[in-house]
Protein backbone atom coordinates (compact mmCIF):
# COMPACT_ATOMS: atom_id res chain seq x y z
CA UNK A 1 0.00 0.00 0.00
CA UNK A 2 1.57 3.12 -0.84
CA UNK A 3 1.13 6.83 -1.06
CA UNK A 4 2.00 8.31 -5.02
CA UNK A 5 4.40 10.98 -4.48
CA UNK A 6 2.75 13.47 -7.31
CA UNK A 7 -0.26 15.05 -6.31
CA UNK A 8 -3.54 14.22 -7.84
CA UNK A 9 -6.13 17.26 -8.77
CA UNK A 10 -7.37 16.07 -5.41
CA UNK A 11 -4.60 17.97 -3.60
CA UNK A 12 -3.24 15.05 -2.10
CA UNK A 13 -0.36 12.55 -2.02
CA UNK A 14 0.27 11.33 -2.06
CA UNK A 15 5.38 -24.35 -8.07
CA UNK A 16 6.42 -27.27 -8.94
CA UNK A 17 8.67 -27.81 -11.99
CA UNK A 18 7.26 -26.14 -15.25
CA UNK A 19 4.76 -28.25 -16.51
CA UNK A 20 2.95 -27.39 -20.19
CA UNK A 21 -0.55 -27.57 -20.55
CA UNK A 22 -0.26 -27.31 -16.79
CA UNK A 23 -4.94 -26.48 -17.05
CA UNK A 24 -7.12 -28.49 -19.48
CA UNK A 25 -8.22 -26.55 -22.79
CA UNK A 26 -12.08 -26.32 -22.46
CA UNK A 27 -13.81 -29.46 -24.24
CA UNK A 28 -16.28 -28.41 -27.14
CA UNK A 29 -19.25 -28.36 -25.52
CA UNK A 30 -18.15 -26.32 -23.04
CA UNK A 31 -16.87 -23.77 -25.43
CA UNK A 32 -20.23 -23.94 -27.35
CA UNK A 33 -21.68 -23.20 -23.86
CA UNK A 34 -20.05 -19.99 -24.05
CA UNK A 35 -21.35 -17.40 -27.08
CA UNK A 36 -19.96 -14.10 -27.19
CA UNK A 37 -20.49 -11.46 -24.64
CA UNK A 38 -22.69 -14.74 -22.34
CA UNK A 39 -22.73 -14.24 -18.75
CA UNK A 40 -20.81 -17.01 -16.34
CA UNK A 41 -19.65 -17.16 -13.00
CA UNK A 42 -16.53 -15.33 -13.07
CA UNK A 43 -14.74 -18.15 -11.39
CA UNK A 44 -16.11 -20.04 -14.38
CA UNK A 45 -14.55 -17.15 -16.81
CA UNK A 46 -11.25 -17.15 -14.79
CA UNK A 47 -11.29 -21.10 -15.45
CA UNK A 48 -11.58 -20.67 -19.14
CA UNK A 49 -9.62 -17.52 -19.53
CA UNK A 50 -7.00 -19.75 -17.71
CA UNK A 51 -7.49 -23.00 -19.93
CA UNK A 52 -6.87 -20.83 -23.04
CA UNK A 53 -3.84 -19.03 -21.56
CA UNK A 54 -2.27 -22.17 -21.08
CA UNK A 55 -3.21 -23.30 -24.27
CA UNK A 56 -1.63 -19.92 -25.96
CA UNK A 57 1.35 -20.13 -23.75
CA UNK A 58 3.23 -16.99 -23.77
CA UNK A 59 5.22 -15.82 -26.69
CA UNK A 60 8.65 -14.40 -25.80
CA UNK A 61 10.53 -11.74 -27.66
CA UNK A 62 13.03 -9.08 -26.85
CA UNK A 63 11.56 -6.12 -24.59
CA UNK A 64 10.63 -3.25 -26.60
CA UNK A 65 12.89 -0.24 -26.32
CA UNK A 66 11.15 2.03 -24.60
CA UNK A 67 10.11 0.08 -22.26
CA UNK A 68 14.10 0.14 -20.58
CA UNK A 69 14.04 -3.40 -19.88
CA UNK A 70 17.28 -5.04 -21.87
CA UNK A 71 18.21 -8.53 -22.70
CA UNK A 72 18.51 -11.11 -21.76
CA UNK A 73 14.85 -10.25 -19.81
CA UNK A 74 12.11 -11.13 -22.55
CA UNK A 75 8.75 -9.64 -22.55
CA UNK A 76 5.01 -10.66 -23.60
CA UNK A 77 1.71 -10.88 -23.07
CA UNK A 78 -1.12 -12.87 -21.50
CA UNK A 79 -4.43 -12.07 -22.59
CA UNK A 80 -7.62 -11.90 -20.52
CA UNK A 81 -10.66 -10.56 -20.18
CA UNK A 82 -12.17 -7.43 -19.44
CA UNK A 83 -14.78 -8.86 -17.31
CA UNK A 84 -14.40 -12.36 -16.18
CA UNK A 85 -18.39 -13.23 -16.17
CA UNK A 86 -18.05 -12.30 -19.92
CA UNK A 87 -15.20 -14.75 -21.21
CA UNK A 88 -15.87 -14.20 -24.49
CA UNK A 89 -16.38 -10.36 -24.04
CA UNK A 90 -13.50 -7.58 -24.52
CA UNK A 91 -10.35 -8.65 -24.05
CA UNK A 92 -7.26 -6.68 -22.66
CA UNK A 93 -3.51 -7.95 -22.65
CA UNK A 94 -1.26 -7.83 -19.63
CA UNK A 95 2.55 -7.43 -20.34
CA UNK A 96 5.02 -9.74 -18.45
CA UNK A 97 8.74 -10.29 -18.58
CA UNK A 98 10.82 -12.69 -17.48
CA UNK A 99 14.46 -13.90 -16.98
CA UNK A 100 15.41 -17.92 -16.80
CA UNK A 101 16.65 -19.60 -13.56
CA UNK A 102 20.55 -19.14 -13.29
CA UNK A 103 21.23 -22.26 -11.82
CA UNK A 104 21.26 -25.78 -13.42
CA UNK A 105 17.93 -27.62 -14.95
CA UNK A 106 18.01 -29.80 -12.06
CA UNK A 107 17.74 -26.66 -9.84
CA UNK A 108 14.84 -25.07 -11.62
CA UNK A 109 11.91 -25.02 -9.35
CA UNK A 110 9.90 -23.09 -11.61
CA UNK A 111 8.81 -19.61 -11.87
CA UNK A 112 8.57 -16.77 -8.84
CA UNK A 113 5.84 -14.16 -9.66
CA UNK A 114 6.41 -10.77 -8.02
CA UNK A 115 4.31 -7.43 -7.78
CA UNK A 116 5.47 -4.69 -5.69
CA UNK A 117 2.27 -2.91 -4.52
CA UNK A 118 0.09 -0.05 -4.93
CA UNK A 119 -2.25 -0.51 -6.53
CA UNK A 120 -0.63 0.85 -9.33
CA UNK A 121 2.50 -0.31 -8.70
CA UNK A 122 4.57 -1.90 -12.03
CA UNK A 123 6.49 -5.45 -11.25
CA UNK A 124 8.05 -5.22 -14.62
CA UNK A 125 11.40 -4.60 -12.98
CA UNK A 126 11.84 -7.73 -10.59
CA UNK A 127 13.65 -9.62 -13.50
CA UNK A 128 16.64 -6.55 -13.13
CA UNK A 129 17.66 -8.08 -9.57
CA UNK A 130 19.15 -11.35 -11.27
CA UNK A 131 21.05 -9.06 -13.96
CA UNK A 132 21.68 -5.98 -11.65
CA UNK A 133 23.23 -9.07 -9.72
CA UNK A 134 21.44 -8.29 -6.65
CA UNK A 135 23.33 -10.55 -3.72
CA UNK A 136 19.98 -11.26 -1.57
CA UNK A 137 18.64 -12.61 -4.68
CA UNK A 138 21.45 -14.84 -5.84
CA UNK A 139 20.21 -18.33 -4.32
CA UNK A 140 17.00 -17.83 -5.43
CA UNK A 141 17.42 -17.28 -8.63
CA UNK A 142 19.61 -19.99 -9.51
CA UNK A 143 16.13 -21.81 -8.86
CA UNK A 144 13.36 -19.95 -10.19
CA UNK A 145 12.73 -18.02 -13.16
CA UNK A 146 11.98 -13.94 -12.19
CA UNK A 147 8.46 -13.14 -13.54
CA UNK A 148 6.94 -9.36 -13.21
CA UNK A 149 4.14 -8.24 -14.98
CA UNK A 150 1.95 -4.57 -14.93
CA UNK A 151 -1.04 -5.65 -13.33
CA UNK A 152 -4.74 -4.42 -15.17
CA UNK A 153 -4.99 -0.81 -15.98
CA UNK A 154 -1.15 -0.35 -15.10
CA UNK A 155 1.91 0.76 -17.44
CA UNK A 156 1.75 -1.79 -20.63
CA UNK A 157 -1.31 -3.24 -19.52
CA UNK A 158 -4.68 -1.21 -20.75
CA UNK A 159 -3.14 1.30 -18.80
CA UNK A 160 -6.04 3.76 -16.79
CA UNK A 161 -6.14 7.45 -16.48
CA UNK A 162 -8.33 9.84 -14.69
CA UNK A 163 -6.52 13.31 -15.49
CA UNK A 164 -4.27 14.99 -17.89
CA UNK A 165 -0.92 14.27 -16.74
CA UNK A 166 0.80 17.43 -16.78
CA UNK A 167 -2.45 18.88 -14.91
CA UNK A 168 -1.41 15.98 -12.08
CA UNK A 169 1.77 16.61 -12.15
CA UNK A 170 1.29 20.40 -11.65
CA UNK A 171 2.11 22.57 -8.50
CA UNK A 172 1.85 24.19 -6.31
CA UNK A 173 -1.23 22.29 -5.20
CA UNK A 174 -3.59 23.43 -2.49
CA UNK A 175 -2.07 22.75 1.33
CA UNK A 176 -3.38 19.28 2.81
CA UNK A 177 -4.47 20.57 6.06
CA UNK A 178 -7.37 22.68 6.06
CA UNK A 179 -7.63 26.20 7.36
CA UNK A 180 -11.42 26.50 7.10
CA UNK A 181 -14.46 25.51 5.69
CA UNK A 182 -14.11 26.58 2.56
CA UNK A 183 -10.87 24.99 2.25
CA UNK A 184 -12.68 22.17 2.36
CA UNK A 185 -14.99 22.62 0.42
CA UNK A 186 -12.53 23.41 -2.05
CA UNK A 187 -11.03 20.22 -2.06
CA UNK A 188 -14.29 18.15 -2.13
CA UNK A 189 -14.48 19.46 -4.72
CA UNK A 190 -11.77 18.38 -6.26
CA UNK A 191 -12.06 14.92 -5.10
CA UNK A 192 -15.01 14.74 -6.74
CA UNK A 193 -14.24 15.98 -9.81
CA UNK A 194 -11.01 13.46 -9.96
CA UNK A 195 -13.64 10.92 -9.79
CA UNK A 196 -15.58 12.23 -12.41
CA UNK A 197 -12.65 12.29 -14.86
CA UNK A 198 -11.67 8.58 -14.00
CA UNK A 199 -15.36 8.17 -15.25
CA UNK A 200 -14.43 10.58 -18.18
CA UNK A 201 -11.57 8.95 -19.36
CA UNK A 202 -11.61 5.21 -18.23
CA UNK A 203 -15.17 4.84 -17.36
CA UNK A 204 -15.22 1.24 -19.38
CA UNK A 205 -12.11 -0.34 -16.84
CA UNK A 206 -13.11 1.11 -13.50
CA UNK A 207 -15.93 -1.65 -12.57
CA UNK A 208 -13.31 -4.15 -13.12
CA UNK A 209 -10.39 -2.63 -11.56
CA UNK A 210 -10.63 -4.53 -8.48
CA UNK A 211 -8.59 -6.74 -6.53
CA UNK A 212 -10.42 -10.22 -7.29
CA UNK A 213 -9.71 -9.44 -10.89
CA UNK A 214 -6.21 -9.31 -10.16
CA UNK A 215 -6.05 -12.25 -8.57
CA UNK A 216 -7.78 -13.93 -11.41
CA UNK A 217 -5.59 -12.43 -13.84
CA UNK A 218 -2.69 -13.91 -11.83
CA UNK A 219 -4.02 -17.42 -12.54
CA UNK A 220 -4.26 -16.85 -15.92
CA UNK A 221 -0.41 -15.92 -15.97
CA UNK A 222 0.41 -18.41 -13.98
CA UNK A 223 -1.25 -20.83 -16.79
CA UNK A 224 0.09 -19.16 -19.36
CA UNK A 225 3.64 -19.59 -17.76
CA UNK A 226 2.65 -23.51 -17.85
CA UNK A 227 2.77 -23.97 -13.50
CA UNK A 228 0.78 -26.10 -12.15
CA UNK A 229 0.95 -24.40 -9.31
CA UNK A 230 1.79 -20.48 -8.48
CA UNK A 231 5.48 -19.36 -6.57
CA UNK A 232 4.71 -15.56 -5.87
CA UNK A 233 5.88 -12.48 -3.69
CA UNK A 234 3.82 -10.04 -2.65
CA UNK A 235 5.10 -6.86 -0.88
CA UNK A 236 2.61 -3.81 0.53
CA UNK A 237 -0.54 -4.01 -1.88
CA UNK A 238 0.86 -7.25 -3.33
CA UNK A 239 0.55 -8.80 0.19
CA UNK A 240 -3.79 -8.00 -0.66
CA UNK A 241 -3.15 -9.79 -3.82
CA UNK A 242 -1.61 -13.21 -1.88
CA UNK A 243 -4.23 -12.87 0.88
CA UNK A 244 -6.98 -13.07 -2.21
CA UNK A 245 -5.21 -15.27 -4.14
CA UNK A 246 -4.68 -18.15 -1.23
CA UNK A 247 -8.51 -17.48 -0.49
CA UNK A 248 -9.64 -18.14 -4.61
CA UNK A 249 -7.50 -20.24 -5.31
CA UNK A 250 -5.65 -22.48 -2.19
CA UNK A 251 -4.68 -25.28 -3.89
CA UNK A 252 -2.81 -23.33 -6.72
CA UNK A 253 -0.42 -22.13 -4.45
CA UNK A 254 2.97 -23.74 -4.45
CA UNK A 255 4.70 -21.31 -2.32
CA UNK A 256 3.62 -17.42 -1.33
CA UNK A 257 5.66 -14.66 0.67
CA UNK A 258 3.83 -11.54 2.08
CA UNK A 259 6.32 -8.99 2.94
CA UNK A 260 4.44 -5.82 4.78
CA UNK A 261 0.91 -6.88 4.86
CA UNK A 262 -2.00 -5.06 4.70
CA UNK A 263 -4.63 -5.78 7.04
CA UNK A 264 -6.87 -8.06 5.11
CA UNK A 265 -9.82 -7.67 7.02
CA UNK A 266 -13.01 -6.82 5.41
CA UNK A 267 -13.57 -4.27 8.06
CA UNK A 268 -10.44 -2.51 7.07
CA UNK A 269 -10.93 -2.52 3.09
CA UNK A 270 -10.16 0.40 2.74
CA UNK A 271 -11.67 3.38 4.49
CA UNK A 272 -10.26 1.92 8.15
CA UNK A 273 -6.75 0.61 6.79
CA UNK A 274 -5.74 4.31 5.67
CA UNK A 275 -7.09 5.53 8.99
CA UNK A 276 -4.91 3.27 10.76
CA UNK A 277 -2.02 4.43 8.35
CA UNK A 278 -2.21 8.08 9.31
CA UNK A 279 -1.45 6.32 12.74
CA UNK A 280 1.35 4.82 11.78
CA UNK A 281 3.07 7.61 9.37
CA UNK A 282 3.27 9.62 12.39
CA UNK A 283 4.87 7.20 14.32
CA UNK A 284 7.57 6.34 12.07
CA UNK A 285 7.88 10.01 11.21
CA UNK A 286 9.16 10.74 14.71
CA UNK A 287 11.21 7.46 14.51
CA UNK A 288 13.17 9.36 12.05
CA UNK A 289 13.28 12.72 13.42
CA UNK A 290 14.56 11.02 17.12
CA UNK A 291 17.36 9.86 14.11
CA UNK A 292 17.60 13.08 12.55
CA UNK A 293 18.30 15.04 16.22
CA UNK A 294 20.87 11.92 17.10
CA UNK A 295 23.20 12.55 13.90
CA UNK A 296 22.96 16.90 14.55
CA UNK A 297 26.62 16.69 13.76
CA UNK A 298 25.83 15.55 10.26
CA UNK A 299 22.52 17.87 9.94
CA UNK A 300 22.24 20.39 12.00
CA UNK A 301 18.85 20.43 12.21
CA UNK A 302 18.43 20.01 15.91
CA UNK A 303 19.76 17.94 18.58
CA UNK A 304 15.95 16.35 19.68
CA UNK A 305 12.96 15.37 18.37
CA UNK A 306 10.80 18.68 19.48
CA UNK A 307 13.59 20.89 17.40
CA UNK A 308 13.97 18.33 14.20
CA UNK A 309 9.97 19.42 14.32
CA UNK A 310 10.08 22.87 15.32
CA UNK A 311 12.41 22.88 11.54
CA UNK A 312 9.57 21.45 9.78
CA UNK A 313 6.92 23.40 11.01
CA UNK A 314 9.04 26.43 9.97
CA UNK A 315 9.99 25.03 6.42
CA UNK A 316 5.92 24.11 5.72
CA UNK A 317 4.66 27.36 7.53
CA UNK A 318 7.42 29.48 4.70
CA UNK A 319 6.63 27.15 2.18
CA UNK A 320 2.72 27.46 2.91
CA UNK A 321 2.86 31.91 2.75
CA UNK A 322 5.57 31.70 -0.45
CA UNK A 323 6.14 28.36 -2.07
CA UNK A 324 9.65 27.29 -2.35
CA UNK A 325 11.16 27.86 -5.80
CA UNK A 326 7.41 29.26 -7.13
CA UNK A 327 6.48 25.64 -6.66
CA UNK A 328 6.95 23.61 -3.47
CA UNK A 329 4.33 24.24 -1.32
CA UNK A 330 3.18 22.69 2.24
CA UNK A 331 1.39 19.40 -0.20
CA UNK A 332 4.82 18.75 -2.40
CA UNK A 333 6.99 19.32 0.38
CA UNK A 334 4.82 16.04 2.17
CA UNK A 335 4.84 14.27 -1.51
CA UNK A 336 8.96 14.65 -0.47
CA UNK A 337 9.44 13.80 3.32
CA UNK A 338 7.00 10.93 3.42
CA UNK A 339 9.57 8.54 1.77
CA UNK A 340 11.33 8.86 5.04
CA UNK A 341 9.08 7.50 7.13
CA UNK A 342 8.38 5.10 4.23
CA UNK A 343 12.06 3.88 3.69
CA UNK A 344 15.24 4.03 5.69
CA UNK A 345 17.08 4.23 2.31
CA UNK A 346 15.14 7.45 2.19
CA UNK A 347 16.56 8.75 5.79
CA UNK A 348 19.76 10.28 4.79
CA UNK A 349 18.91 11.64 0.74
CA UNK A 350 16.01 13.16 2.73
CA UNK A 351 17.64 14.81 5.96
CA UNK A 352 20.47 16.06 3.68
CA UNK A 353 17.89 18.11 1.46
CA UNK A 354 16.80 19.69 4.84
CA UNK A 355 20.02 20.19 6.16
CA UNK A 356 20.86 22.14 2.97
CA UNK A 357 18.07 24.13 2.88
CA UNK A 358 18.29 25.18 6.56
CA UNK A 359 21.69 25.98 5.71
CA UNK A 360 20.40 28.19 2.78
CA UNK A 361 20.40 25.95 -0.40
CA UNK A 362 16.80 25.92 -1.27
CA UNK A 363 17.70 24.79 -4.72
CA UNK A 364 17.98 21.14 -3.37
CA UNK A 365 14.87 21.26 -2.08
CA UNK A 366 13.50 22.58 -5.40
CA UNK A 367 15.15 19.44 -7.50
CA UNK A 368 13.88 17.17 -5.04
CA UNK A 369 10.29 18.15 -4.13
CA UNK A 370 9.15 20.00 -7.26
CA UNK A 371 7.78 18.25 -10.46
CA UNK A 372 9.89 17.82 -13.64
CA UNK A 373 7.26 18.88 -16.73
CA UNK A 374 9.70 18.41 -19.07
CA UNK A 375 9.50 14.23 -17.44
CA UNK A 376 6.45 13.57 -19.62
CA UNK A 377 6.69 9.91 -19.35
CA UNK A 378 7.47 9.63 -15.54
CA UNK A 379 4.23 11.98 -15.51
CA UNK A 380 2.12 9.70 -17.35
CA UNK A 381 3.51 6.94 -14.97
CA UNK A 382 2.66 8.73 -11.92
CA UNK A 383 -1.34 10.03 -13.24
CA UNK A 384 -1.78 6.37 -14.06
CA UNK A 385 -0.42 5.17 -10.76
CA UNK A 386 -2.42 7.23 -8.71
CA UNK A 387 -5.29 6.48 -11.05
CA UNK A 388 -4.83 3.10 -11.00
CA UNK A 389 -4.47 3.62 -6.84
CA UNK A 390 -7.81 5.35 -6.60
CA UNK A 391 -9.75 2.71 -9.26
CA UNK A 392 -9.07 -0.34 -7.36
CA UNK A 393 -9.22 0.81 -3.71
CA UNK A 394 -12.37 2.68 -4.91
CA UNK A 395 -14.02 -0.19 -6.91
CA UNK A 396 -12.97 -2.56 -3.79
CA UNK A 397 -15.69 -1.87 -1.43
CA UNK A 398 -17.99 0.13 0.18
CA UNK A 399 -16.69 3.86 1.33
CA UNK A 400 -18.13 6.21 3.84
CA UNK A 401 -20.41 8.35 1.76
CA UNK A 402 -21.05 11.03 4.29
CA UNK A 403 -18.60 13.84 4.08
CA UNK A 404 -19.79 14.74 8.30
CA UNK A 405 -17.99 10.69 8.65
CA UNK A 406 -14.52 11.63 6.82
CA UNK A 407 -14.78 15.50 8.21
CA UNK A 408 -14.98 13.82 11.96
CA UNK A 409 -12.47 10.66 11.58
CA UNK A 410 -10.16 12.86 10.11
CA UNK A 411 -10.32 16.35 12.35
CA UNK A 412 -10.35 14.05 15.14
CA UNK A 413 -7.19 12.19 13.85
CA UNK A 414 -5.55 14.78 12.55
CA UNK A 415 -5.32 16.62 16.46
CA UNK A 416 -2.64 13.75 17.00
CA UNK A 417 -1.49 12.78 14.20
CA UNK A 418 -1.40 15.41 11.36
CA UNK A 419 1.62 14.32 9.55
CA UNK A 420 -0.53 12.48 7.06
CA UNK A 421 -3.78 12.62 8.35
CA UNK A 422 -5.34 15.31 5.56
CA UNK A 423 -3.13 14.20 2.92
CA UNK A 424 -4.46 11.43 3.05
CA UNK A 425 -8.00 11.85 3.35
CA UNK A 426 -8.18 14.13 0.36
CA UNK A 427 -6.06 11.09 -1.63
CA UNK A 428 -8.86 8.67 -0.95
CA UNK A 429 -12.12 11.53 -1.18
CA UNK A 430 -13.23 10.57 -4.84
CA UNK A 431 -14.15 7.02 -3.32
CA UNK A 432 -17.13 9.31 -1.66
CA UNK A 433 -18.33 9.54 -5.02
CA UNK A 434 -17.54 6.50 -6.96
CA UNK A 435 -18.98 6.72 -10.35
CA UNK A 436 -18.73 2.63 -10.61
CA UNK A 437 -20.46 -0.29 -8.50
CA UNK A 438 -18.74 -0.99 -5.45
CA UNK A 439 -17.38 -4.45 -4.66
CA UNK A 440 -17.81 -6.25 -0.93
CA UNK A 441 -14.15 -7.42 -0.55
CA UNK A 442 -13.87 -11.21 0.02
CA UNK A 443 -13.57 -12.82 3.37
CA UNK A 444 -10.22 -13.74 3.29
CA UNK A 445 -9.23 -16.72 5.15
CA UNK A 446 -7.26 -20.57 4.68
CA UNK A 447 -9.01 -22.86 1.82
CA UNK A 448 -8.28 -26.72 1.03
CA UNK A 449 -4.83 -27.06 0.05
CA UNK A 450 -2.95 -23.80 1.17
CA UNK A 451 0.08 -24.70 2.03
CA UNK A 452 1.90 -22.62 4.29
CA UNK A 453 2.44 -19.31 3.44
CA UNK A 454 5.71 -17.13 5.04
CA UNK A 455 4.63 -13.72 6.23
CA UNK A 456 7.79 -11.01 6.80
CA UNK A 457 6.90 -7.43 8.60
CA UNK A 458 8.65 -4.94 10.87
CA UNK A 459 6.63 -3.71 13.91
CA UNK A 460 6.93 -0.01 13.06
CA UNK A 461 6.01 -0.04 9.55
CA UNK A 462 3.96 3.28 7.84
CA UNK A 463 2.75 2.17 5.00
CA UNK A 464 1.24 -1.40 6.01
CA UNK A 465 0.69 -1.30 9.96
CA UNK A 466 2.05 -4.67 12.15
CA UNK A 467 -1.49 -5.64 12.93
CA UNK A 468 -1.99 -6.33 9.51
CA UNK A 469 0.37 -9.02 9.68
CA UNK A 470 -0.53 -10.85 12.40
CA UNK A 471 -4.28 -10.57 11.18
CA UNK A 472 -3.40 -12.61 8.04
CA UNK A 473 -1.44 -14.94 10.07
CA UNK A 474 -4.49 -15.67 12.23
CA UNK A 475 -6.60 -16.17 8.73
CA UNK A 476 -4.26 -18.40 6.90
CA UNK A 477 -3.47 -21.28 9.03
CA UNK A 478 -0.25 -23.19 8.89
CA UNK A 479 1.67 -19.60 7.73
CA UNK A 480 4.39 -18.50 9.90
CA UNK A 481 5.75 -15.17 10.63
CA UNK A 482 8.88 -13.30 10.64
CA UNK A 483 9.00 -10.18 12.64
CA UNK A 484 11.87 -7.49 12.49
CA UNK A 485 11.50 -6.12 16.03
CA UNK A 486 12.01 -1.48 16.05
CA UNK A 487 11.96 -1.52 12.67
CA UNK A 488 10.05 -0.12 10.17
CA UNK A 489 11.19 0.35 6.94
CA UNK A 490 8.70 -1.04 3.78
CA UNK A 491 9.20 -4.07 2.05
CA UNK A 492 11.52 -6.24 4.16
CA UNK A 493 12.09 -9.17 2.20
CA UNK A 494 14.60 -6.35 0.07
CA UNK A 495 16.65 -5.59 3.08
CA UNK A 496 19.69 -6.53 4.17
CA UNK A 497 19.09 -8.85 7.42
CA UNK A 498 20.52 -12.10 7.43
CA UNK A 499 17.89 -13.47 10.10
CA UNK A 500 15.26 -12.66 7.58
CA UNK A 501 17.41 -13.16 4.48
CA UNK A 502 18.65 -17.02 5.15
CA UNK A 503 14.68 -17.73 6.52
CA UNK A 504 13.38 -16.17 3.04
CA UNK A 505 16.07 -18.44 0.91
CA UNK A 506 15.21 -21.41 3.00
CA UNK A 507 11.38 -21.34 2.04
CA UNK A 508 11.65 -20.67 -1.42
CA UNK A 509 14.14 -23.02 -2.18
CA UNK A 510 13.04 -26.25 -0.06
CA UNK A 511 9.65 -25.40 1.14
CA UNK A 512 10.22 -25.38 4.84
CA UNK A 513 8.87 -22.19 7.11
CA UNK A 514 10.36 -23.33 10.25
CA UNK A 515 8.41 -24.99 13.95
CA UNK A 516 7.65 -21.86 15.16
CA UNK A 517 7.41 -17.83 14.57
CA UNK A 518 10.63 -15.57 14.50
CA UNK A 519 11.42 -12.87 15.70
CA UNK A 520 14.69 -10.92 14.20
CA UNK A 521 16.54 -7.67 15.71
CA UNK A 522 16.14 -4.63 13.29
CA UNK A 523 18.29 -4.45 10.23
CA UNK A 524 21.51 -1.48 10.63
CA UNK A 525 20.40 1.82 10.94
CA UNK A 526 21.28 4.01 8.17
CA UNK A 527 24.54 6.28 8.81
CA UNK A 528 24.92 10.16 7.61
Amino acid sequence: MRKVTAFGSAGALVTATLIAGAVAAPTANAESRHGRNSHVSQTRGAEIAAARAAKAGIDWQDCPADWGIAKPIQCGWVTVPLDYAKPDGKKIKLAVDRIGNTGTKAERQGALVYNPGGPGGSGLRFPTRVTNKNPLWVNTSKAYDFVGFDPRGVGHSAPISCIDPQEFVKAPKMDPVPDSEADKRVQRKLAAEYADGCAERSGEMLPQMTTPNTVRDLDVIRAALGEKKLNFLGVSYGTYIAAVYGTLYPDHVRRMIADSVVNPSREKIWYEANLDQDVAFEMRWKDWQDWVAKNDASFHLGDTRAKVQDQWLKLRATAKKNPIGGVVGPAELIGFFQSAPYYDSSWVPVATVFSKYVAGDTQALVDAAAPDLTDTAGNIASENGNAVYTAVECTDAKWPTSWKKWDRDNSKLHKNYPFMTWANAWLNLPCATWPAKQQTPPTVKTGKGLPPVLIVQSTRDAATPYEGAVELHKRFKGSRLITEKDAGSHGVTGLVNPCINEKVDTYLLTGKVGAADVTCTPHATPKP
